[in-house]
This record gives C-alpha cells, structure tokens and sequence, in this order.
C-alpha cells in the first residue's frame, strides 16, 4: 500500500543499518574516551564546537574597535585583519574562497592550505566553483565542529542562491564574504556590477545580509556571524577604502546588531533622516554637513541589516525612524526595491535601477549621483 513500509523492509534496517551503527558508535565512543583521558583540553574544545557549537570564551580577546581617525580602508580588507584575529580565537574557524582568495583577502595567514596531504590546513582552495563552495560550506556546518565562511565577487552571489537558500532552511550558519559589493567596481562594467543582488538576498527567509559601512560595523558584522548557531550570515563588502566614522567605535556593537541606528545626530531637532548603508554611510555624513549649512537639520542612519531591524521592537524602531520625521532620503548603490518601506510615502530613494556603467569606479559612482552635493539637492 501507498506510504507504507513492508515489515522485511524495516526487519532488514534493523538487522544491518542500525546494528551496524550502534557497533560504529560504540567504537567511536571507546575511542573518544581514550582521547579524553590523554587530550582533556583538546577534547573539551572539541566538543564545545561539536556538540555545543560555540565559541572559546576569548575568542574575541585580540579584536578591537578602532577610532575615527584610523585610514581609511576598504572593508573587504578589514574583513581580513579580522579573520586573522578571529582564527587565533577560534582554533575551529576556517575557510576559504572559490579562487579569489587575493582579491576577497580571506585566507589565513598563518595557516596552511587545506590538501589531500594535510587535513590540518585551514585555508580551503573552493575553485572555480561558486556553487559548489556554497554546497561544500553546507555540507561542513551540517557535519558540525568547525565555522566555516567562503568567500567571492557579490555579482557572483547568483550562483551561490540554491545553496545560500538551502542553508537558510537548513538553519547553518556559514558566513559568505561577498567583496566588490557595487557600482565601484568601475571598469568590469555591468556584468560585474550588484543592482539587484542586495534586493534578493534580504527577501531570503532567515538569511542575516550585513553590510557595513567602515572597520568597526565589520568588526560587528563578523562578531554576529561567528555567534550565530543557526543561521547564514552575508557580509557584503566594498571594494573601494572607506573612512573609519565617528562614533562607530562606541555604537557599531550594538548598532549592528540591531540592524539600525542613528549615527550621527543633528545639532538641532531633526527634521529629516538619511538612511544609508556600507559606502554610502560616509557619504551621508558628508551630506549632512552641507544640509547643515542650508539650514537642514538631518539624522543619519546606518542600516547594516534590514533583517536584524525588522527583529528589534517597535520602541526601539521609533527611536531609529520616528513615525513623525517624513522627510527621508535612502541612499544605497542597488536597486531600490524594498526601501519604501523605510523611506514611506513622503519619502525618496536614490539607488540604481539600471545595470552599471565601465569607467573608472569613482565616475560611475558620480554619474549615479553619488555625491554628497547631490543628495543635498535631492534631499
């Protein structure tokens, strides 16, 4: 009959499938003993990442915020001094890129690479390969005892999707570290120019897209991701240097993990929001500047994730975007979809619903009207 399971059937499972398991695990037990007598360190580090999938209670120990008067930097390169420090702290954190490592900066330093001949490395070489590192990276949460993140161009994210979807129902959490994350790309052109990739990711069900704005929103983001126990996390990074903001050092903890925040503050009672994310943070800020002198009083606010927002409570979003400040401004190089949401009914978005442009990075970013002069104008 339909749905049913002979008795031979489930007599034979019986027999050979879960005695043969029972004897493996029994096996595998009164080894795990022995270790656990010779190694006691050892096997209560691995079975915190095992069993708990946790993190040491240090882990964090070498990680710092840094001030506003740090260089400038691209995050994808902050991303890398803070998998140096995190693989120091978690001895069970590795990964690797689909063949893009120098460009994504994901490999570990003082490791060696992941071989046949040496199962101890830490820096996986995926290939070429985008879909199966994202298939591989689901396979290695699934096994349990180890972080794992993997790493490519963010205009490659379209192959990654059924994977990233897959570990977003099967509740793993990898990390992506998806750099060259905009129109700052310049010369590759609109083939390798994000528009709507951002849009697709954050309509994923129980997928965290962060995308930070400088070294400490990262440092945050990357913080979130080693914690999460069951679910992915994308960090979307950019490929050009950004300025270390102000107050970022003390609000980027909290902030990222609540997806929203005001980082900057008008001298005076706001009148109006700009809401930005990644790069265009810093170009709000300037903005801000300029509105200023106009006579405009604006908060700026740094949305890193749309997901982790959505999860806060209602106080906490009024306190972000005020239900009686109208006149808001979003600003992101994407595409605009889902930001009516935040800019409303009175509200604009400057973003970009078109593909990109092959210039130089900086004047395709300008032709889109990135510039904080224009979003004085449109503001």
């Amino acid at each position: 009959e339909a749905f049913e399971v002979p008795e031979e059937v489930g007599q034979t499972f019986n027999e050979k499938v879960k005695e043969r398991g029972q004897k493996a695990y029994r096996q595998w037990a009164e080894l795990f003993g022995q270790y656990q007598e010779s190694n006691t360190d050892l096997a209560d580090e691995l079975m915190l990442a095992y069993e708990e999938n946790d993190l040491p209670a240090d882990y964090d120990s070498k990680l710092a915020y840094v001030a506003a008067d740090t260089e400038p930097e691209a995050t994808r390169a902050s991303s890398s001094s803070i998998i140096q420090d995190l693989a120091e702290g978690i001895p069970y954190l590795w990964g690797g890129s689909a063949d893009l490592a120098s460009s994504n900066k994901t490999n570990i330093e003082i490791e060696d690479d992941f071989m046949p001949d040496n199962r101890a490395g830490r820096n996986i070489w995926f290939g070429v390969r985008e879909h199966a590192m994202a298939a591989m990276m689901n396979g290695i949460a699934l096994h349990g005892g180890s972080k794992v993140y993997g790493g490519t161009f963010f205009i490659f994210s379209d192959y990654l999707k059924p994977a990233v979807r897959i570990a977003a129902i099967s509740q793993l959490p990898v990390t992506y570290v998806l750099t060259h994350d905009s129109v700052a790309v310049g010369e590759d052109g609109p083939t390798h120019e994000p528009i709507e990739q951002l849009a697709t990711f954050r309509a994923t069900p129980h997928l965290n897209v962060i995308r930070p704005a400088d070294y400490n929103e990262t440092l945050a983001a990357w913080k979130l991701a080693v914690q999460s126990k069951d679910k992915p996390t994308m960090l979307v990074l950019t490929r050009q240097g950004v300025p270390v903001l102000e107050n970022t050092q003390s609000l980027a903890e909290e902030g990222v993990a609540k997806g929203a925040y005001v980082v900057s503050k008008a001298n005076d009672k706001a009148e109006g929001l700009l809401i930005a994310t990644g790069s265009e943070v810093s170009l709000a800020v300037e903005a801000q500047s300029l509105l200023k002198e106009k006579g405009h009083h604006v908060n700026v606010i740094s949305m890193p994730s749309m997901e982790l927002f959505e999860e806060q409570d209602e106080d906490y979003k009024e306190s972000v975007l005020p239900s009686d400040i109208m006149n808001r401004l979003t600003i992101e190089m994407g595409a605009t979809y889902g930001w009516e949401r935040y800019a409303g009914d009175s509200g604009a978005s400057l973003g970009i619903d078109r593909f990109g442009k092959s210039a130089p990075g900086s004047e395709v970013v300008e032709s889109f009207g990135f510039t904080p002069e224009n979003v004085a104008e449109i503001y």
